[in-house]
């Protein structure tokens, strides 16, 4: 099996390398500014500003024109005139090559925050058929095993016993915490413990900027 890179990224994003080429998925406002640099395909899950900044995608495809961006139609709206045939609409069931990667796009809303908020789309996205899932701000549960879970750990719109059961369900074989830019510092062993503890897999964390091999 090919190797593959995790590098993890400040809140929800991170980067993956593999035979020399990079996806990098949900560069957002609370990431790091070139957190897309460099990548050859860039996939983005929904349209909050943790998840998608336009600044940081237009960098990115400005600096290599041969990048691409793999989205749901609320974000490509905003940035598909000014980059055309690169941004690519992607919905519930389906499938494409990224850079070389294989994605599997699952889930089609974002998680309730509350009843009175209007609930936006977003999908998650099942690569290279089910090494690494990144559900977005959903608990997407895939119709496929997962390896690597991508898990959001703390959000305004989830509690830790959902988070546990989250785990759970997917059943993946390690979860590495994202979605954390919220979570402090003092907070961490808490969450450590309880979902490593109750979640039923091994339970990982990365500092932004650390990187493991899959």
């Amino acid at each position: 099996m090919t190797a593959l890179k995790l590098t993890k990224k400040s809140h929800a994003c991170v980067r993956l390398e593999k035979d020399g080429r990079t996806l990098v998925v949900d560069p957002g406002g609370f990431s790091e500014t070139d957190a897309a640099l460099g990548a050859d395909a860039i996939l983005v899950t929904h349209e909050h500003p943790d998840h998608f900044d336009e600044g940081r995608l237009r960098a990115a495809l400005e600096a290599d024109p041969a990048a691409g961006v793999w989205t749901l139609r609320s974000v490509a709206e905003k940035i598909s005139a000014a980059f055309p045939g690169r941004v690519h609409t992607v919905g519930h069931g389906d499938t494409f090559t990224a850079a070389g990667f294989d994605v599997q796009v699952h889930g089609e809303l974002h998680a309730v925050i509350h009843p009175d908020i209007p609930r936006i789309t977003n999908v998650g996205y099942l690569i290279d058929g089910g090494r690494v899932f990144h559900p977005g701000d959903a608990l997407t549960v895939p119709d496929h095993p997962v390896q690597t879970l991508m898990l959001p750990v703390m959000a305004p719109w989830s509690k830790i016993s959902e988070v546990i059961d989250y785990v759970r369900e997917v059943r993946p074989q390690r979860a590495y915490d994202v979605h954390d830019a919220l979570l402090t510092d003092l907070a961490r062993p808490i969450y450590d413990r309880q979902i490593g503890a109750l979640g039923g897999a091994e339970h990982l964390r990365l500092a932004p900027g650390e990187s493991a091999a899959l």
